[in-house]
C-alpha cells in the first residue's frame, strides 16, 4: 500500500484558507494527483486543507472523508523562552529543544515537563490511533512496531493535512521521535510525502518513506515553493521569518 501525505497550500491563516499563490499550488497539485488511481482520500477538518483537496476532488469527481484528527497538531506548550505565553508543541528554538536529550528518544520525548503538562502524548495517541484504524480498514493491522498484512494490496490512499501532524504520522510509521521531524525537516506547501509498505516476509509489513516533501508539480510550472513553515536562512535576512 502507498500513502501520500500532502501538506495544504500556502496558507492565509486569517481566513483558514489559501493565498492566491496557495490556490495556484493546489491547482498544480491537482494536475499531479488526478491522473493517479487513488483508493481513498482523507482530509483535515480545517479549511486550508479542505480547500487544497477540493481541486483534486473536483477533477476526479470524488469525495474525501473529513477527519478531525488530521487537523494541525493542537497541544499548546510553554516554551523555555516564552514563559509568559503558550505556543504550538512543534516550534521551539534550536538551542532549547536540542538541549533536551529526551526529545531524541522515541519512548521518552513526551516526558519532557512542558510536554507532559500539556498532555502532548494524549494528543499524539489520538492521532496515531486513528491513523491505525484507517490502515486497518485498508488491510494492515498494527502489531508492536510493525503491521500484520491481512489483505496485502498496492492501493494508494491520500491524506491532506498539515506539517505538524504530518510529522506525527511519520513518527508513528517510521518509529522516530516527532520532535526530530518537527525541527529537522520542513515540507513545503502542497508537497507530497510518499510512504509505502514493504512485505519481505508474507504477512508482516513495515512502512518505508521513499519520498519526502516532493514539490516537482510546482517546479514543472516554474512556481517557486512557498516559505511557509520555514525560518530565516541567515539571521540578517530581515525579509524572512525569525519567530
Amino acid at each position: 500500500m502507498k500513502l501520500l501525505i500532502v501538506r495544504h497550500g500556502d496558507p492565509d491563516y486569517s481566513i483558514d484558507s489559501l493565498t492566491e499563490k496557495g490556490w495556484r499550488e493546489a491547482e498544480f497539485l491537482s494536475e499531479r494527483l488526478s491522473v493517479l488511481e487513488i483508493k481513498a482520500f482523507y482530509v483535515s477538518s480545517l479549511g486550508r486543507a479542505r480547500d487544497t483537496a477540493s481541486l483534486t476532488l473536483q477533477k476526479m469527481n470524488r469525495t474525501a472523508e473529513v477527519c478531525p484528527w488530521l487537523r494541525e497538531f493542537h497541544p499548546q506548550v510553554v516554551r523555555p523562552d516564552t514563559k509568559e505565553r503558550s505556543g504550538v508543541a512543534w516550534d521551539w528554538l534550536p538551542q532549547d529543544w536540542t538541549a533536551e536529550e529526551r526529545f531524541y528518544q522515541k519512548e521518552h520525548w513526551y516526558e519532557q515537563e512542558a510536554y507532559a503538562e500539556a498532555a502532548v502524548k494524549q494528543e499524539y495517541d489520538w492521532v496515531t490511533g486513528n491513523l491505525d484504524r484507517v490502515l486497518e480498514r485498508h488491510g494492515y493491522v498494527r502489531e508492536g512496531n510493525l503491521y500484520r498484512a491481512l489483505r496485502s494490496n498496492c492501493d494508494t490512499i491520500v491524506f491532506f493535512c498539515h506539517f505538524g501532524v504530518e510529522c506525527v504520522l511519520l513518527s508513528h510509521l517510521l518509529g522516530i521521535s516527532p520532535v526530530i521531524l518537527w525541527h529537522g525537516t520542513c515540507a513545503a506547501p502542497t508537497s507530497v510525502t510518499t510512504v509505502v509498505t514493504e512485505e519481505r516476509r508474507e504477512g508482516t509489513a513495515q512502512f518505508r518513506m521513499i519520498g519526502f516533501g516532493d514539490i516537482s508539480h510546482l517546479y514543472v510550472h516554474g512556481e517557486e515553493p512557498a516559505f511557509a513553515g520555514r525560518f530565516c536562512e541567515c539571521f540578517g535576512n530581515t525579509e524572512e521569518r525569525h519567530d
